[in-house]
This record gives structure tokens, C-alpha cells and sequence, in this order.
């Protein structure tokens, strides 16, 4: 599974997300990159004592919230070994079948991160609104148009 840049967030989700958390946009977002990591920690641990059991409430968890953010490609990951994992607890299997899965939750929830962070650091650079914007003076321009 190889995405990048901008594959690896919904941006209109991201933006509805923290319009909508508001001032605890940063807080959730703080929990999410503590939560998240126990979730990678707790499948890779699981996987390799063979636990499907021990997979699901992580790879959920991890689903939820990188929903919440728009970090679609990670939640559609963690879903695919949370599938994995309830079959495998049904059929009362071990979850080889999701070793590939899990080999690369940690690179792409990393990566995801470290966009989400980007994103939210009030040190980046945002883009000039054309025109001006409301409550912004339009940008004075000299020379011809």
C-alpha cells in the first residue's frame, strides 16, 4: 500500500474536524498520537503472539479515530485488520493473514501523523486568501494589472 502527500488526508474532513472540535482541536489531536501509537504497539505485540482476540479493540480504536481526522487510508488499514482479526476470533484462527497488514501500520500511521501535526502547527505557513478574505484589506498591487 504506497500513498502520499495528500492521498493520506481528507483535507475537507481534517478542516470539519477541527472546526468543529474547535479550541481542542490540538488537545484531541495530542490524544490521538498517544492512542494511536499504544494501537500500533498493541497489534504488533498481538501478531506476533498470534491473538487475534487482542486485535480488535486496537485496530477499531485506530479506525475510529483516524476517521475522526480524515486520515482515510490508515482507518481503511486498521478496519482491514480488525476484519482479519474478528473473522480469525470466529473461526477460532490465528491471524497470519494479517501479518502484511500490520507490517505496515506503523510507516503509513507515522507518516499520516506527521502530516496531521504539520497541519496543525500554528508555525505553518498558511496560503494567502485572494482578494483578501473578510476582515483582511485586499493586497495593495503596483505597476499594471
Amino acid at each position: 500500500m504506497s500513498f502520499e502527500g495528500s492521498t493520506l488526508v481528507d483535507w475537507q474532513a481534517y478542516g470539519r474536524s477541527r472546526s468543529e472540535l474547535g479550541a481542542g482541536f490540538v488537545r484531541i489531536l495530542g490524544y490521538f498520537r498517544e492512542d494511536g501509537y499504544k494501537s500500533v504497539v498493541a497489534l504488533e505485540e498481538a501478531m506476533r503472539a498470534h491473538n487475534a482476540p487482542a486485535m480488535v479493540i486496537p485496530a477499531h480504536t485506530l479506525k475510529g479515530e483516524s476517521r475522526q481526522f480524515g486520515a482515510e487510508p490508515l482507518g481503511a488499514l486498521a478496519e482491514t485488520i480488525e476484519t482479519i482479526a474478528r473473522d480469525c476470533v470466529e473461526a477460532q484462527d490465528t491471524p497470519e493473514s494479517a501479518l502484511e497488514h500490520v507490517a505496515q501500520l506503523r510507516p503509513l500511521f507515522e507518516r499520516t501523523l506527521a502530516l496531521l501535526e504539520r497541519e496543525a502547527s500554528p508555525l505553518v505557513e498558511r496560503r494567502p486568501i485572494v482578494g483578501g478574505g473578510f476582515g483582511r484589506k485586499a493586497p495593495v498591487q503596483f505597476g499594471r494589472a
